[in-house]
């Protein structure tokens, strides 16, 4: 499946913080690209236009295509509780998404990876498909075989983030996937309201 490989910083500049994580040229350059980026006397955006860049956030963000984003929110339209808040969850739900939150990898790309070349198991089962929806009480754990993978012990050893949702066992490089999290556990800054609304139009 197709997936945004273009300059990260430029995205991050256009949304005006950060959204793949550290970025040095971002922090050097954090107004919008081109011409006219550092212009403060930009025209105040329109209601449609505020709508559009939240929902690009966070499809960019979690790395995610229109039609897998649509469908997301059509299966959280029809599921019980607040819209946006289920199309959070369902993002964070994502085998690839809670593989970097257990510090396993360093992105979502990189943990996208991982999960495409067969280094992830779920309950003992290998899984290859990042987009694959976690249940509470699943186990995620690195492949036997990968455990001594240096790209995967960096990230662990660098990992510094702790969620109240996932457990971590280090030695076993294993963890839970506790439950669902709740809105205000997702420290994402996405306005998920503008979205529901746009799809609503």
């Amino acid at each position: 499946m197709a997936r945004y490989t273009g300059p990260k910083t430029k995205i991050a500049r256009k949304f005006g913080e950060a959204i793949f994580g550290e970025d040095k040229s971002f922090e050097k350059r954090n107004y919008p690209p081109g011409q006219h980026g550092n212009n403060r006397r930009r025209g105040k955006k329109s209601e449609y236009a505020i709508q559009l860049a939240e929902k690009q956030k966070a499809k960019y963000t979690y790395g995610i295509l229109e039609r897998q984003f649509r469908n997301m929110f059509k299966k959280a339209t029809a599921a019980p509780g607040i819209t946006g808040e289920v199309l959070l969850q369902l993002c964070e739900s994502r085998l690839d998404n809670v593989v970097y939150r257990m510090g396993i990898a360093s992105s979502r790309p990189a943990a996208r990876q991982l999960v495409s070349h067969r280094h992830i198991t779920v309950n003992g089962e290998k899984v290859n498909i990042p987009s694959y929806q976690l249940k509470a009480g699943d186990v995620v754990a690195v492949r036997e075989k990968s455990k001594s993978l240096e790209a995967i012990q960096n990230s662990l050893d660098n990992a510094s983030q702790v969620y109240e949702w996932i457990t971590w066992n280090g030695d076993k490089k294993e963890g839970t996937f506790v439950s669902v999290p709740q809105r205000i556990q997702i420290p994402e800054n996405i306005n998920e309201q503008f979205i529901v609304e746009l799809y609503s139009k």
